[in-house]
């Protein structure tokens, strides 16, 4: 039996994260697909917009929710409220990433002054202890 390499097919229900734009690390459903380049996403419950999006826009996540083809907002935002997407996402490591990521970059001078200083503490502490222990 082939073991199957890809796993995750543009469908509708499928939740993704959106690249660019002013939702840009955002979570959205597939609720209708266009064609082959387009899918009509909505995302009543994430603040995303009902739009049309071209798939080099988006990341497929491992999510997908029941939903009918095409559905409107009210059943989307029912279904993704009910399937707890919003909270599986919250905890992946995917978007804890993303989270760790912006706090670094709107972080100031004197935060990054203050990280810097606490690496050094670490190292230290770290060299001596690994200091006696070879002792």
């Amino acid at each position: 039996m082939a073991r199957q390499s890809f796993k995750r097919y543009v469908e509708v229900g499928r939740v993704v994260l959106l690249l660019n734009g002013e939702n840009k690390n955002k979570i959205a459903v597939i609720a209708q697909i266009i064609d082959q380049n387009k899918a009509l996403i909505d995302g009543p419950s994430t603040g995303v917009e009902r739009q049309v999006v071209r798939y080099r826009d988006v990341v497929l996540t491992p999510f997908v929710i029941q939903l009918q083809f095409g559905a409107r907002s009210a059943a989307v935002k029912k279904s993704f409220d009910a399937s707890g997407v919003a909270e599986k996402w919250a905890n992946s490591k995917w978007a804890k990433t993303i989270a760790a990521r912006e706090t670094r970059k709107n972080t100031t001078d004197f935060e990054r002054f203050h990280v810097q200083i606490l690496k050094k503490q670490r190292r230290r502490i770290l060299n001596t202890a690994a200091k006696k222990v070879q002792a």
